[in-house]
């Protein structure tokens, strides 16, 4: 099996480490946050090893996809992702994946989405469980009254990222 690749990227927000397979982005997170050490673990489990440091094509295209994103030039990603987790979590990061550019959903209506209109917590929980930041779109749930509610990278961030995608271009003001 081809090992894990993992490359680090500088980005408005921080540094971002992503980790590769060969079908496609497995993790996107920011540099530093708590979870990113368990989700690497889980992720190298599931796909087959360690990673290692490296660069190729899929690298390069995320690196080119990112610049254009937080230039407000491009609202939707085309790199192949190599989701990991159970069904309900994949089930619940396609609805993120389906959420428009600029708009946002509660929790309530993600698991409308997915056929569990019950299951609003467990949506939530699958959401918090996404292991590819931005690309994989949790950032635009909501709490149901309209507030900021969980982001593994913090709600500074997810602000500037909602703001961004309000504006079509990087917020004045980085995490403020």
């Amino acid at each position: 099996m081809t090992p894990l690749i993992s490359h680090t990227y500088d980005t408005p927000l921080g540094g971002m480490m992503a980790l590769f397979s060969e079908r496609g982005l497995c993790l996107l997170e920011f540099a530093g946050q708590p979870r990113v050490d368990r989700e690497q673990a889980q992720v190298e489990a599931a796909r087959g090893g360690p990673a290692q440091p490296g660069d190729g094509p899929l690298a390069a295209q995320l690196r080119a996809e990112l610049a254009d994103y937080f230039a407000g030039r491009r609202q939707a990603f085309g790199l192949p992702l190599d989701l990991v987790g159970t069904p309900f979590q994949i089930a619940a990061w396609h609805a993120l994946l389906a959420i428009p550019y600029g708009q946002t959903r509660s929790y309530a209506q993600q698991a409308q989405r997915i056929g569990r209109p019950t299951a609003t917590r467990a949506v939530a929980a699958a959401n918090g469980q996404n292991k590819i930041s931005i690309v994989v779109p949790c950032h635009r749930v909501i709490g149901s009254d309209g507030s900021l509610t969980g982001f593994g990278g913090g709600l500074p961030r997810k602000q500037w990222l909602l703001g961004l995608e309000r504006e079509g271009a990087p917020p004045r003001d980085l995490l403020s």
